[in-house]
């Protein structure tokens, strides 16, 4: 809006579809590093392109060069760190609580929620720490079609 190259959070806040996701301030700060008010192109496109679709010809690519960013563990992770609100690489039943409490409002019970969570913990976590590792949550997600579900179709 400002014509000064970058995007602030107040520009994504605009996007209507952003503003009634209840996961849509996790996913603004996903486009903001640590610290930054402003994301320029360069960086907006970077965080954009987790959600490009995997075309089958990448699919059998065998290349040396680095990961692309919408691959399935780049998805994986992505989501993953919409969870871990205090970025330790866990997923705590207390982040688990916040997160769906975002995505539910208030349609359901702080009870109901905390045996949801509970229940999510307990099926998730492999090493007993009462919390999920981004490798249980991989684990769990195994069967998810994250390629599709994780994409948005920008040009077809």
């Amino acid at each position: 809006k400002g014509e000064n190259g970058t995007l602030s959070r107040e520009d994504f806040q605009r996007i209507p579809e952003l503003a009634i996701n209840p996961l849509g301030d996790r996913i603004i700060n996903a486009f903001f590093p640590e610290g930054e008010d402003q994301v320029n192109f360069r960086g907006f496109m970077r965080t954009l392109a987790h959600f490009r679709p995997i075309e089958d010809n990448e699919k059998s690519k065998d290349q040396n060069g680095p990961e692309p960013l919408n691959s399935r563990s780049n998805k994986l992770h992505f989501a993953f760190r919409l969870y871990d609100l205090d970025k330790d690489d866990k997923i705590s039943r207390d982040e688990l609580l916040q997160v769906l409490r975002m995505m539910v409002g208030v349609n359901i019970s702080d009870e109901q929620l905390g045996s949801i969570a509970d229940r999510t913990i307990q099926e998730a976590d492999q090493d007993g720490d009462s919390a999920i590792s981004f490798a249980e949550f991989v684990k769990v997600l195994e069967k998810v079609d994250v390629e599709q579900k994780m994409s948005i179709r920008f040009l077809h």
